[in-house]
């Protein structure tokens, strides 16, 4: 499998904005530079209320906009994919006025909502499916964020969650296998116990796994923002995502990383980069690494935490910040050199209940026992795998797994 390299776009004129009335040339701009960084990917994300401001209208202006910016992404040589439910973005939730207030609904147990946002992914996937430059759908940003402790939280249990997701999955019709058609969430599906979202969702259903890296979640605070433990983050959380997979050879696609400004200076960030890069690359079967993001927020925006405003490769003049020639000459290395992933043959063991999910997703998460001697057999020179206490001795025989680490985990 040939890794991809990309970036989740971020508009620099009006950030996601920028949605409710394209400017092409404003895009086009954006998409040189990031070709100029030698990136052969962009993520896309139109926002929800825009595409389908009523339950039962799908804006033709809206998805002729996303087929554009695709297209505009090929004239660069850049390929595409597109999340849907939008959901929520960088602190922000946008959400159509059918799910909320005087109509509120839950856009995961009503089930006029579960079709209706079905239909969305069916009408994007139609208006992109023939671009040469797509390559799949997601469903949507971290849509796992609508639950608690959201304020404007939209419950579920794990089983309604299952639907929805099978039936937005469902949604793109007859799609082409040359396209992937995934989900994305949070790390809370790993971290916390009791969310409705759950580590077998995400390493079952869908085409590959998707997992969103972020040290700001304990990791940099207890660890410190260019330690080992920080940088190798997005690699422990590709391995324990493959815990839970069926598939051996299942893709895992580093959706989301990126460089806080809450955990690392200006000057630490190119560094954090590279090692990041370089920790990530020793996975198996990585289906790609995607950046976040493109462009900085501009700070005429107001209201956003002020880390948001830091994260580009690039400002919003599109000059490039060193965060950015690091993770270009990191794409490069990996590139010219071609590194070959380690078989992990000694792995830790997670515990699990019968439906294979974790006893403890605390002990997963920054500090908890699990990661812990993940990271210690990590420092030692190791490369570990993560297993649970379900799999066979067949499974771990297919994995290559020779011994195993259990750590001992108070429920």
């Amino acid at each position: 499998m040939t890794t991809r390299f990309g970036v989740n776009y971020v508009p620099s004129q009006d950030w996601m904005f920028q949605w409710m009335a394209v400017e092409a040339d404003a895009v086009r701009r954006d998409f040189e530079a990031v070709a100029g960084l030698g990136l052969d990917h962009v993520r896309l994300f139109p926002l929800w209320p825009v595409l389908q401001p009523n339950r039962t209208l799908i804006r033709r202006r809206a998805l002729d906009d996303v087929r554009l910016v695709v297209d505009l992404a090929g004239e660069f040589g850049l390929d595409a994919s597109v999340d849907v439910i939008q959901g929520h973005m960088s602190g922000f939730d946008f959400v159509p006025a059918w799910l909320v207030n005087w109509h509120a609904g839950n856009m995961f147990t009503d089930e006029q909502a579960v079709r209706a946002q079905a239909a969305l992914v069916g009408a994007v996937y139609e208006a992109v499916r023939d671009a040469p430059n797509f390559t799949g759908l997601t469903l949507g940003n971290e849509v796992n964020q609508f639950q608690p402790p959201n304020p404007a939280a939209m419950p579920a249990d794990s089983e309604q969650i299952g639907h929805w997701l099978r039936s937005l999955l469902a949604g793109a019709k007859d799609p082409d296998p040359r396209h992937v058609i995934t989900h994305s969430e949070n790390d809370h599906l790993w971290y916390r116990d009791g969310h409705p979202f759950l580590p077998t969702h995400a390493s079952r259903l869908g085409d590959v796994t998707t997992v969103h890296s972020w040290i700001f979640n304990g990791t940099g605070q207890r660890y410190g923002g260019l330690s080992d433990r920080a940088t190798w983050h997005a690699e422990w959380m590709a391995e324990l995502s493959r815990a839970f997979a069926t598939d051996p050879e299942r893709p895992v696609w580093v959706q989301e990383v990126g460089a806080p400004a809450l955990n690392l200076t200006p000057e630490e960030m190119p560094e954090f980069c590279r090692r990041t890069v370089e920790s990530v690359l020793t996975t198996r079967h990585l289906h790609g690494i995607t950046w976040w993001c493109s462009h900085d927020v501009s700070r005429d925006l107001g209201d956003y935490k002020d880390l948001e405003y830091s994260l580009g490769l690039l400002d919003v003049n599109n000059q490039v910040k060193p965060v950015g020639r690091a993770y270009a000459e990191a794409v490069a290395q990996a590139r010219a050199t071609a590194p070959v992933a380690p078989v992990r043959r000694e792995a830790v063991v997670i515990e699990v209940d019968e439906h294979h999910v974790p006893l403890s997703r605390a002990s997963l998460a920054p500090g908890g026992a699990v990661v812990e001697a993940w990271y210690e057999l990590r420092a030692a020179g190791h490369f570990p795998a993560v297993v649970t206490s379900a799999d066979s001795p067949q499974v771990l025989a297919a994995r290559g797994i020779e011994s195993l680490v259990r750590p001992s985990v108070t429920v």
